[in-house]
């Protein structure tokens, strides 16, 4: 256990190591105007980020942080969207475009060595009483 300032209101806090260091209070503020913002999206479709991060007292780079985690999703007609970390098109929900995912996909199954197949035993010729045989030699 590890006992840590809040990034948000400066509290110490028991930090258990998972997530963001903010304490359990700011946790359940943080949750509260997500669900604000969520439902603020939902009645306005056609608000950009700037104006969706005013009207509900949130930084963009919180809603941007949503959008990445896939807890917002935008539909294409949106004006909200964010850059692809890989390529910088425009996506609507988490990290990655569709294209990046594939590729990035491929590539980690391309990479895993395929397991090789299993040659079978030789099999001992039925001829044979398992007398041992010598060669003549010269």
């Amino acid at each position: 256990m590890d006992v840590r300032n809040c990034r948000s209101c400066g509290k110490l806090f028991n930090y258990m190591g998972q997530g963001r260091a903010i304490c359990p209070k700011c946790v359940e503020k943080l949750e509260e105007k997500f669900f604000q913002v969520r439902e603020y999206v939902r009645d306005n479709k056609n608000a950009g980020i700037n104006e969706v991060a005013e009207a509900n007292e949130v930084d963009v780079s919180q809603i941007k942080q949503w959008i990445r985690e896939e807890r917002l999703a935008f539909s294409s007609d949106s004006p909200i969207g964010i850059e692809c970390e890989n390529c910088g098109t425009t996506i609507k929900t988490g990290r990655f475009c569709k294209n990046c995912k594939d590729e990035l996909s491929n590539g980690l199954a391309g990479s895993i060595a395929k397991p090789k197949a299993i040659e079978p035993e030789r099999k001992k010729n039925p001829n044979s009483n398992g007398a041992v045989r010598f060669m003549n030699r010269l």
